[in-house]
């Protein structure tokens, strides 16, 4: 067998090797292909989050500009989708007053949420004795006259779409629920207070972005 020969056969032996590979790499391409059609024909509607009540149990402003915050809230999640669930994880709740926030973030267990179901949250948002931006210390001493103040209920995490045995990566995600809090102030003489604890119905819709 001549030199030319070997290197033939060598040529074949190495055609026969990579045809299982490519064939096995462009199903796993024509697989991926597949799920992203059907995964955009899907097009998932993002989550539909509600802020159903809340109860103000402090709202303090002290003559130092430090303001405490005691809010109980009770969130609800729907999932629009017919056929795609939706995972969630790390999020995150918090209040702000404007644009500060006002009490720690309060983690809330990462979950799967299946078609169409619905998942409610009640948790307790406190803050002690946080520093507030002198602009927003004089804006909620105004706010006393009307005895309403705009408390923001803020969710921020993570979420991935499940369609069939897809799962897609992770998308950012954004809630802002304003909260109408109507609350009794007290005496100026002990800076901006809120009265007796006041609970509420709201149904109030979040603005929610992914």
């Amino acid at each position: 067998m001549t030199a030319k020969d070997c290197g033939r056969n060598h040529h074949h032996h190495q055609r026969l090797y990579y045809r299982p590979l490519a064939a096995l790499l462009g199903f796993i391409v024509l697989s991926l292909f597949l799920v992203l059609v059907i995964y955009l024909i899907l097009l998932p509607t993002k989550p539909h989050l509600i802020l159903q009540d809340a109860a103000v149990y402090a709202f303090n402003l002290s003559a130092a500009n430090l303001l405490t915050t005691s809010l109980q809230v009770t969130l609800s999640s729907r999932n629009p989708n017919e056929r795609i669930g939706i995972y969630y994880d790390k999020l995150e709740v918090y209040a702000s007053y404007h644009s500060q926030q006002i009490t720690p973030r309060t983690a809330l267990p990462s979950s799967y949420q299946g078609h169409k179901d619905t998942t409610v949250w009640s948790l307790n948002l406190n803050g002690n004795s946080v520093p507030l931006a002198p602009y927003l210390a004089v804006a909620l001493k105004q706010e006393r006259l009307t005895g309403t103040v705009l408390i923001n209920v803020r969710v921020e995490g993570r979420i991935r779409w499940k369609v069939g045995t897809f799962i897609s990566g992770k998308y950012h995600l954004h809630v802002n629920c304003i909260c109408p809090a109507y609350v009794n102030f007290g005496s100026k003489s002990n800076g901006v207070a809120v009265g007796p604890a006041i609970g509420y119905q709201l149904i109030m819709n979040c603005h929610v972005d992914v």
